[in-house]
């Protein structure tokens, strides 16, 4: 039955928009973690490879925020027998759920990252997030479900699933965009490469290398007006952070 299948559709659109609402403002806004920020290694801690990692957690996101969108497409005939209240209800139990398994799962039983790594009590920051962030979606999830079903079927459900569609759609593009105004982007080159592979990718690209570090082949570069992100893909670059989806967060970090 569609209608059965509304529920898992929904939660992973909730459960996406509370990956975007996490990359944009922890990750690229306010910058208080990488996603491996405590995760020990030399190789790890190696700034290259978080921000690769820091990539492979955004394309997770939009991966999980396209299978919700699948899964309410295949569902949509069940839209017009469901009150648009358990809807939303749905959508905000899989937003909670998010920060719940992002602040249980991965800050205290994996241990890779904390809500702000900078701090003394980190422990603190982490609850107060999920006070904020994760008990309030939930409760009112769970008091959206209990009464849900006084509302009545029809064209609010189709409402509200496409309200929730369009702000997974919305959100995705915004996660995407660099800082505004921004001519310099940080590069990320294939290992080998060297700092000299770097400066004639760079050149070659019309771009101006204003900072890179030790192994060379993460730099920061002045693209200006006409210089191409796409001329350092095809000269060695592996991510460059000018708004790609999948390497927009080396453009919001900070050197």
């Amino acid at each position: 039955m569609p209608a059965q299948r509304l529920p898992l559709a929904l939660g992973v659109l909730g459960f996406a928009l509370g990956g975007f609402f996490d990359g944009i403002l922890l990750h690229q806004v306010l910058q208080w973690h990488h996603f491996l920020s405590l995760v020990g290694g030399e190789a790890l801690r190696d700034i290259r490879v978080q921000i690769l990692w820091d990539g492979l957690f955004h394309v997770a996101v939009y991966a999980i925020a396209l299978l919700g969108l699948f899964l309410l497409w295949r569902a949509r005939s069940g839209l017009g027998e469901t009150p648009g209240m358990r809807l939303l209800g749905w959508a905000l139990l899989g937003f909670g759920i998010w920060q719940l398994v992002d602040v249980v799962g991965f800050h205290w039983i994996v241990g890779i990252h904390r809500i702000r790594v900078d701090v003394p009590n980190p422990l603190a920051w982490d609850i107060g997030w999920l006070a904020v962030t994760g008990l309030p979606p939930l409760l009112a999830g769970a008091w959206l479900l209990r009464r849900g079903d006084a509302g009545p079927p029809g064209r609010g459900g189709l409402r509200v699933a496409a309200m929730l569609a369009l702000a997974v759609i919305g959100a995705a593009p915004v996660a995407a965009l660099p800082p505004t105004d921004a001519t310099t982007a940080l590069v990320l080159f294939r290992p080998g490469i060297g700092l000299a592979g770097a400066v004639d990718a760079v050149a070659a690209a019309d771009g101006r290398i204003v900072w890179a570090d030790a192994s060379g082949e993460l730099v920061a570069v002045d693209l200006g007006e006409a210089g191409s992100a796409w001329a350092l893909y095809r000269r060695g670059a592996m991510l460059v952070g000018t708004g790609l989806p999948v390497a927009n967060c080396l453009g919001w970090s900070r050197i």
